[in-house]
C-alpha cells in the first residue's frame, strides 16, 4: 500500500477542496432558498430550471467534466517531460480553439433555443407560455456555457499543479450573482420580468467565475495567449480524449437530462422537485466523492506518467476507502432526515408543502446512489488518467439506456420518486461495471480492505441512526432548524466515536486533516 503520508497528502488536498467547496456549497443553498422563496414550485421556476438544465448539460458535456478527464492528464504529462516553454505553448493553443469552438456553439445555441427546449423539455409543449418562457431563458443563459467553460480549462491547470481552493471556490460566483441580484434588483423589477433577471444573473456568474481564475494563472507563471495550431500533438491527443469522455464523465448530467424530459410529463413542480432533491443530495457528493476525484486524477496521472502503476492502485483504493468512510453517514442522514433538511432549506415563502414532500420523495432515492455517483467520478479517473476514455463511455452509454428503461417502467407508478430511484440503480451498475473491468486490468484493487471499511462504516452509521431518530422523536417540541442541527452535529460526533471505537484505518488522514484546519484556523 501507499505510504501514510500518500494518503495524509490526498486528505489533505481533499480537506483543501472539501473547506472551499462547503462555503461554495452553503452560498448556493443560500441562492436556492431565495429562489425559492421568490418562486416556489411553480410554472416560472420549472422553466428557469430547465433552462439552467439545458445550459448546465452542455457545460458538463463540452466543459467540466470531459474537458478536465482529458485535459489534466495531457498536460500533467507536458508538465513532466515538455518544460515550461512547450507546456505554455500547448495551453495557449487549447485555449485558441476551445475559445472559438464554445462561442461559436454559444451562438447557434441562442440561435436554436426553441429547438434545444423542444428536445430538452419536450413535455412543456402543452402549456405554450411555460414552453416560451423556457426558450427565452435559455437564450439568456447559453452565455454561461462559454465562459464556465473557459473557467473549467483555468481549474485543469491549477489542479494539475495540485492547487484545488480557488477552483473549488470559484462556483460561488454563479451563487453571489443570483443573490445580488434578489437582495438588489428584483424586489424593483415587474413580476413577470424577475425569472429573465435570474437569468441574466447567470451568465454573469459564470463570467465572473473565469476572471476569478486569472490572477491564480497568473501566480504559476502562465497566462493565456491566442494561437492557432490544429496540428498541435497536444491538442489532439485532448481532442481523441475529449470526445468518448463527453460521454463517460457526464453520465449523470445525461441522465438528469433524461429525468428532466420525464419529469416535465409529470405534476407541475416535478422538474422543479428534482432539481432541489438532486441539489441537496449533491452537498456530501461535492464535499467527499468530487472532492477525492479531483485530487485523485492529477496524482494518477503523474504516477502513470512516470510508470507507477503500483502508485495509481494505491491512490484508488486508498480515494474509494475515504469515499465510504464520509458517504455512508452521509447517505443515511439524508434518508433519515431529509424531510427535515428540505423543510428547513426550502418550505418558505412559495414553496409549499406539497412542494416539500415531492422533493422529499426524490431525495429519498436519489441518496441510495449516492456512493454509486462518487465511486463512477474515482474510478473513470483511474482510466483517464491512463488516457483511456474508451472503456467509461461504453459503459455509460449502457447506463445511460439502463436509465431510459427504468424511468418509462417507474414514472407512472412512482412520479419523480422512481425517477430518482432510476438514477441511483444505472449508477450502481456504472460503478460495478468500472471497478470490475479496472480489475481486470491493473489486478487486485484491495478489495478486502474494501469490503472490511464498508462494513465498519455500516455499523457505524447504525449507530448515528438510532441518535438521529431519537433526535426526530423530539419534533415538535424543539424548533425545526435548531432539531436538525444537533441531529446532523451530534450524528456526525456519533458516527466519528464509533469509527474510532472500530479502529477504522482511514479514521486517521481524515481526523489528523481536521486537526490541522483547527490548529490553523486562529
Amino acid at each position: 500500500m501507499a505510504s501514510s503520508d500518500a494518503h495524509h497528502q490526498l486528505a489533505k488536498s481533499a480537506g483543501v477542496f472539501t473547506g472551499a467547496t462547503m462555503i461554495s456549497r452553503i452560498l448556493g443553498y443560500a441562492r436556492d432558498s431565495m429562489v425559492a422563496h421568490f418562486f416556489g414550485a411553480g410554472a416560472a421556476a420549472d422553466a428557469f430550471y430547465a433552462a439552467f438544465r439545458i445550459s448546465n448539460l452542455f457545460r458538463r458535456l463540452l466543459g467540466e467534466g470531459a474537458l478536465s478527464a482529458s485535459f489534466i492528464p495531457v498536460f500533467t504529462q507536458y508538465q513532466e517531460t515538455e518544460g515550461k516553454e512547450n507546456t505554455q505553448n500547448f495551453l495557449n493553443v487549447m485555449w485558441t480553439v476551445l475559445f472559438i469552438i464554445l462561442a461559436v456553439l454559444t451562438i447557434l445555441g441562442i440561435i436554436f433555443a426553441p429547438q434545444i427546449t423542444r428536445l430538452i423539455a419536450m413535455g412543456f409543449e402543452k402549456t405554450p407560455e411555460r414552453f416560451a418562457l423556457t426558450v427565452t431563458l435559455t437564450r439568456w443563459m447559453f452565455p454561461f456555457l462559454l465562459f464556465i467553460s473557459m473557467a473549467a480549462l483555468l481549474t485543469g491547470v491549477l489542479n494539475s499543479f495540485h492547487s484545488f481552493f480557488l477552483p473549488a471556490l470559484a462556483p460561488a460566483c454563479l451563487s453571489l450573482a443570483e443573490i445580488v441580484y434578489l437582495l438588489t434588483l428584483a424586489p424593483w423589477v415587474p413580476l413577470e420580468k424577475q425569472i429573465m433577471g435570474l437569468a441574466i444573473s447567470v451568465s454573469i456568474g459564470g463570467f465572473s467565475q473565469f476572471f476569478l481564475h486569472l490572477p491564480a494563472l497568473r501566480a504559476k507563471k502562465f497566462s493565456l495567449g491566442f494561437k492557432w495550431d490544429l496540428n498541435h500533438p497536444g491538442l489532439r491527443r485532448v481532442g481523441k480524449l475529449m470526445l468518448p469522455a463527453t460521454l463517460g464523465i457526464s453520465v449523470d448530467q445525461l441522465n438528469a437530462f433524461v429525468d428532466t424530459i420525464c419529469a416535465s410529463f409529470l405534476i407541475e413542480g416535478s422538474v422543479t422537485a428534482l432539481y432541489y432533491s438532486n441539489r441537496v443530495m449533491q452537498l456530501p457528493l461535492a464535499l467527499f466523492g468530487i472532492a477525492l476525484s479531483q485530487v485523485s486524477l492529477p496524482a494518477m496521472a503523474a504516477s502513470v506518467a512516470r510508470g507507477q502503476t503500483h502508485e495509481v492502485k494505491e491512490t484508488l483504493n486508498f480515494a474509494l476507502r475515504l469515499t465510504l468512510f464520509m458517504i455512508v453517514p452521509a447517505t443515511t442522514g439524508l434518508i433519515l432526515l431529509g424531510r427535515p433538511i428540505v423543510q428547513v432549506l426550502f418550505q418558505h415563502g412559495e414553496f409549499s408543502s406539497q412542494a416539500t414532500t415531492l422533493t422529499n420523495q426524490a431525495l429519498l432515492y436519489f441518496s441510495l446512489g449516492l456512493f454509486a455517483y462518487a465511486s463512477v467520478k474515482i474510478l473513470a479517473s483511474a482510466f483517464y488518467a491512463f488516457q483511456n476514455t474508451r472503456i467509461p463511455v461504453i459503459v455509460a452509454g449502457c447506463c445511460v439506456a439502463i436509465n431510459i428503461v427504468l424511468n418509462l417502467l417507474l414514472m407512472k407508478p412512482m412520479g419523480v420518486g422512481g425517477l430518482a430511484l432510476s438514477t441511483a440503480t444505472a449508477s450502481w451498475v456504472n460503478a460495478t461495471a468500472l471497478y470490475l473491468l479496472l480489475r481486470r486490468q491493473l489486478g487486485g484493487l484491495g478489495g478486502f480492505k474494501i469490503f472490511m471499511t464498508t462494513f465498519k462504516a455500516l455499523i457505524a452509521s447504525a449507530a448515528m441512526g438510532v441518535f438521529c431518530h431519537l433526535c426526530l422523536s423530539a419534533m415538535g417540541r424543539v424548533p425545526l432548524i435548531l432539531l436538525v442541527t444537533i441531529a446532523i452535529t451530534g450524528g456526525a460526533m456519533v458516527y466519528l466515536a464509533s469509527a474510532k471505537l472500530l479502529h477504522m484505518e482511514e479514521w486517521d488522514p481524515f481526523w489528523a486533516q481536521l486537526a490541522r484546519r483547527r490548529r490553523s484556523s486562529p
